[in-house]
């Protein structure tokens, strides 16, 4: 595991469209399809990142709180299946039903989307206002596996709190930290 920090992504970029399917239901769905009235929260996370599972019920709880708030998750694997075939389409889904995802599960099979968001590292999070312009991008909280803090979302929750009080986007936008993509 190649610990890895997410590459910058400027406030105010319009998020790129998307067209992938999601592993749960067998239906390609696009970003219009899946954007949130009040905002849309992408998240680049993989089944078997120790990052990422470090992080799920937290990802889990946030997602159920601000879904009634018209806030839209998106989760997309991005990882290479053929060499990390834990993080193939099948077990993504039973990792999606497993952990009660609120939120849909993307595949990234050829490895666009990630790159067009500049993703780097599993979990990697993009918060974006009703416009689908970025506000955030950075860290869910402090919390890491083995440092013994907390996993709260605390970061993830300010940025996302931001947007529904109308609020400039943080100033202090911590870089995540986790697992590199795993690139073909």
């Amino acid at each position: 595991m190649a610990r890895t920090e997410s590459n910058s992504f400027e406030n105010g970029t319009l998020a790129p469209e998307f067209s992938l399917e999601d592993v749960v239901t067998g239906k390609t769905m696009n970003l219009q399809q899946l954007k949130g009235k009040n905002g849309t929260v992408i998240m680049f996370i993989c089944n078997h990142c120790p990052f990422v599972v470090h992080v799920n019920k937290q990802l889990v709880e946030i997602a159920n709180n601000y879904l009634k708030k018209g806030i839209s998750f998106i989760a997309i694997s991005s990882n290479d299946a053929k060499a990390y075939p834990q993080d193939r389409p099948e077990l993504m889904k039973q990792v999606a039903a497993n952990l009660k995802y609120p939120f849909p599960y993307l595949y990234d099979e050829t490895q666009e989307v990630a790159k067009a968001y500049d993703a780097a590292c599993t979990p990697d999070f993009y918060v974006f206002n009703a416009d689908l312009k970025a506000t955030y991008h950075g860290q869910l909280d402090n919390s890491r596996p083995g440092n013994g803090i907390t996993v709260n979302g605390e970061d993830l929750r300010k940025a996302i709190d931001a947007i529904l009080n109308n609020e400039a986007p943080l100033e202090n936008q911590k870089p995540s930290l986790g697992c590199n993509i795993k690139w073909k």
